[in-house]
């Protein structure tokens, strides 16, 4: 028999925007639940706090510092917190639970890597091949 896989940290970034369909009162009875489906993961240890994240930003580039975000509306990302999950699969199923999904929000799961970034080997940041 042999041990199971050992927990991951993985970065859970919220998307979107509410659904206007939705009332301000089904709006808030989900993030309600959020909270409570969050505070016990937490509990158990699957899940760690992160924050939601203000409406001002800077973009800092090679070009220098200038205002932002500049995500799309579809891309806006109001937050962020982390699971704890032996693979990416148990990380999206956790995600698959949260509250707030029926009101027009998704997650983007991301696996932190261990390891010190490296320009010989391949990684988000590396370019695509010609």
């Amino acid at each position: 028999m042999s041990a199971p896989a050992p927990l991951s940290e993985f970065l859970v970034i919220s998307r979107g925007r509410w659904d206007p369909t939705k009332s301000a009162e089904q709006i808030q009875q989900a993030i309600d639940a959020f909270y409570a489906w969050h505070e016990r993961l937490v509990q158990e240890g699957k899940a760690k706090p992160g924050s939601r994240l203000g409406v001002e930003g800077k973009l800092v580039s090679q070009l220098g510092i200038t205002d932002g975000p500049f995500a799309e509306s579809k891309e806006v990302i109001g937050g962020y917190w982390f699971f704890f999950a032996r693979n990416l699969d148990e990380a999206a199923a956790l995600a698959a639970q949260n509250p707030v999904l029926a009101c027009g929000l998704s997650f983007e799961i991301r696996p932190l890597e261990p390891e010190r970034a490296s320009a010989y080997k391949q990684a988000n940041e590396t370019p695509l091949a010609r």
